[in-house]
């Protein structure tokens, strides 16, 4: 497991919740649609990380 993908995917997903919520308050579609394709990055970073974790596993 990388702790700092995790981190960095954490905060990637934050900043996308943000901005959506900002996209949402002022009308602007645009930021909107970033802030979900953020929120969407950072699951498959933590989806990758998961798969890393579950075949690491496996191999033990």
């Amino acid at each position: 497991m990388s702790v700092e993908k995790r981190v960095e995917a954490t905060a990637k997903n934050i900043e996308g919740k943000i901005q959506e919520v900002i996209g949402e308050v002022t009308g602007n579609p645009a930021d909107k649609a970033e802030g979900q394709a953020k929120q969407a990055q950072a699951q498959v970073t933590h989806t990758t990380e998961n798969i890393k974790d579950e075949v690491k596993k496996a191999l033990e």
